[in-house]
């Protein structure tokens, strides 16, 4: 059955959703855990996440578990003259956040500075669907893609490290990814980390 993009981005979102409050947790904690000992997190100092909605595996559990002055964690802002596209903005426990356009918290910007993708080690990403070779289904928006299009023609150079964060029953067998789908290095569930294959 070939069910269209729409529906399986409906389905998905709605299994994810209907985790309870404990699983959800119990999620955000085991892929954690994960992370926390793989070394793709520990080499990493300046980390991307993102603020967890709709059923989204939540990156907070990382934040609290790795504090520290050698870690800097940053959350996406958007930005009026560059429409569709993310940018990342430093972020700590304690920050005051207020929703953008989109409904979804930021950091203030009040003496902070704007970061490109490019500056970053390491990205957590949202999803709503992956298969085992780590591509990935998204919102449907393309902000992400579209912030990391210079990742399609550039591969040879220091660049982030792309992992999306998900529950395993966000798993599909086999995602057909688009022209202008970013691929994934790895993606994260409350059962284990995925990690795509090496490509020539």
């Amino acid at each position: 059955m070939n069910d269209s993009p729409s529906s399986v981005r409906r389905r998905l979102r709605a299994a994810r959703r209907a985790l309870s409050a404990a699983q959800q947790r119990e999620h955000a904690t085991a892929a954690a855990r994960l992370l926390m000992r793989s070394p793709m997190l520990r080499h990493a100092r300046r980390v991307a996440l993102y603020w967890a909605a709709d059923g989204e595996l939540d990156p907070q559990p990382l934040v609290q578990r790795m504090p520290g002055r050698k870690r800097r964690w940053y959350l996406p802002v958007l930005r009026r003259h560059a429409l569709g596209r993310l940018w990342f903005m430093r972020y700590t426990n304690n920050d005051r956040l207020r929703a953008n356009r989109l409904g979804i918290p930021e950091p203030t910007r009040r003496k902070r500075r704007i970061t490109a993708a490019q500056a970053l080690d390491l990205i957590l990403m949202p999803l709503v669907g992956f298969d085992n070779d780590c591509n990935r289904i998204g919102m449907g928006a393309g902000y992400y893609d579209r912030s990391l299009g210079f990742l399609r023609y550039r591969s040879h150079w220091r660049r982030p490290l792309l992992i999306g964060l998900a529950h395993e029953c966000q798993r599909l067998d086999r995602i057909e990814p688009h022209p202008w789908d970013v691929p994934l290095d790895a993606v994260v569930t409350e059962a284990r980390i995925y990690v795509r294959a090496a490509r020539d």
